[in-house]
């Protein structure tokens, strides 16, 4: 599978969902440019989001931007999120071969099938480096609108810019394997 990059993958995912839903959507992705924007999703929304997502501090201004046609609740990955991050670093860090440098998105043990925001859309991400000195990934999403696709690929590939920022190599950003379950048009 060749890598595409992810404003292709984007055009893609929205032309495959036109007229129907897609089980089990892959891609391979170029994670060197992850910003992707949309009538939706302009850069200041898509780095307001990102920074929530980061567990960062956001100004009032950047507060504007959120709404449930973005993704609501069940787009909020932030709890423990620096923290998981750190996890990762730690053990990319002491351990560059490691197949255990892996962020979970908490999602609820029992969760309320009525309730949008305790079925989170992402699950897991995967991450390695490669002998050339790239940090790669792989995501795992229990549904994905390729509407909200923007936010979720910017939010990923800040991560990993973190990631890459805080490890000592400092690996550029090389490709990630791209899973969603269910991928439909919008949130719908």
């Amino acid at each position: 599978m060749n890598a595409i990059s992810c404003q292709q993958a984007w055009q893609n995912m929205t032309l495959a969902t036109e007229e129907n839903s897609v089980r089990n959507y892959t891609q391979l992705l170029d994670m060197s440019d992850y910003l992707v924007e949309t009538e939706l999703f302009s850069k200041p929304v898509l780095e307001a989001y990102s920074a929530w997502n980061l567990e960062k501090e956001i100004t009032e201004d950047q507060k504007q931007y959120f709404s449930n046609l973005r993704g609501g609740g069940q787009g909020d990955y932030r709890d423990g999120m620096q923290k998981k991050i750190a996890n990762v670093v730690d053990c990319l860090t002491r351990f560059p071969k490691s197949k255990r440098a892996v962020i979970t998105i908490s999602n609820y043990p029992d969760h309320n099938h009525e309730s949008d925001d305790q079925a989170k859309c992402m699950r897991e991400l995967h991450f390695a480096l490669t002998d050339d000195n790239k940090l790669i990934g792989t995501v795992f999403f229990r549904a994905q609108a390729a509407l909200i696709f923007p936010k979720n690929i910017h939010f990923i590939g800040s991560v990993m810019s973190q990631i890459a920022e805080e490890l000592p190599s400092k690996p550029e950003l090389g490709n990630l394997f791209y899973l969603a379950t269910q991928l439909v048009s919008n949130r719908d």
